[in-house]
């Protein structure tokens, strides 16, 4: 049997598949998200995410610093607010020494390099669990913009590396550039979540911060997931109003997205492998269904390939002991 190209030759060996391999992953292709709350010592595992914890400021340090060991440059915070500290205007979000804003400082005092992103939006500091402010039962966009604002430069006054807005409030890019640059913040870089999905895949991350709204759902304000072209519109105009890097989250179930994105602009794309998708992945591997170690790789693997710059993920120790 003659053939004029054998494909399987380049695929005979480790070190040849190494060789030829389209997507790699590295460890500074990872952003980091750490979940935060008040008091010493506290190390509490979110049960709807095995093996991930909510942190005290203390503890957060420490994971930090093993985090930069390991070769991962970038995490993304989020704060559990007290329910005394919660109401309708989201007012504690940009309280200067509230949890998101001492939790920076004391990251950047420990580590300087390490670059701190931060999650803008109400739901963890709203009554109603919303990611806006509510009026006669409708998230309000304008009142809104306004206090993820105050709440971005209360951020970057701290010390913020990168702004995340993960809200989907139309117009908030535009807004939180003009103030950082009234305010001479020139140096503090946005991330929008761009392309935001209302999904299902949200829930353990909701039960890590108790932040699931209190009525309806989020689908006036997150996009519809049948939709595709409204995608590339969202991240189009962030990027006209001053995004640095945009967001497709969530990441597996939104491959196509990702791809579409990538191939519409020249900026970083970022991905959220999101609490729903690193839930599936632990809870087949419980039952023994899956190998976990494969389907983190192949997981995180196929995100890049889409065309994602960076992934946000809560393997990103996994992942990078594996690829170790």
């Amino acid at each position: 049997m003659f053939l004029q190209r054998r494909n399987r030759i380049l695929r005979t060996n480790a070190s040849i598949r190494s060789l030829v391999s389209e997507t790699t992953l590295k460890p500074a292709d990872f952003i980091a998200p750490l979940f935060i709350d008040e008091g010493e010592n506290v190390a509490f595992e979110i049960p709807s995410m095995p093996g991930y914890y909510r942190y005290s400021i203390d503890g957060t340090i420490k994971e930090v610093k093993l985090l930069w060991s390991m070769g991962i440059r970038s995490v993304l915070l989020f704060v559990k607010a007290a329910d005394e500290m919660k109401d309708n205007t989201g007012k504690e979000a940009w309280n200067p020494d509230g949890l998101m804003q001492r939790t920076i400082k004391a990251i950047k005092n420990a580590l300087p390099e390490m670059i701190v992103m931060t999650d803008v939006a109400l739901d963890p500091y709203s009554v109603y669990g919303h990611d806006g402010i509510v009026e006669d039962g409708e998230i309000v966009n304008d009142p809104t913009v306004e206090a993820l604002v105050k709440m971005s430069l209360s951020h970057a006054k701290a010390g913020a590396d990168i702004v995340a807005p993960s809200d989907m409030m139309d117009g908030r890019i535009g807004a939180i550039r003009e103030a950082l640059e009234q305010n001479n913040y020139i140096k503090t870089g946005i991330m929008a979540y761009s392309a935001k999905y209302a999904s299902c895949f949200y829930g353990p991350f909701r039960d890590a911060l108790d932040s699931a709204p209190g009525f309806g759902d989020k689908k006036t304000y997150q996009m519809d997931y049948g939709n595709r072209i409204e995608a590339i519109k969202e991240t189009l105009m962030d990027i006209e109003e001053g995004a640095d890097i945009v967001m497709v989250k969530p990441a597996m179930a939104y491959l196509d997205i990702i791809r579409e994105v990538k191939n519409a602009v020249d900026v970083p794309v970022s991905a959220y492998h999101v609490s729903g998708e690193y839930a599936m992945i632990k809870a087949s591997a419980k039952m023994g269904w899956i190998n976990e170690d494969k389907a983190i790789l192949e997981c995180l693997t196929s995100i890049k390939r889409a065309g994602a710059d960076l992934i946000a993920t809560y393997f990103a120790k996994d992942a990078v002991k594996l690829l170790s």
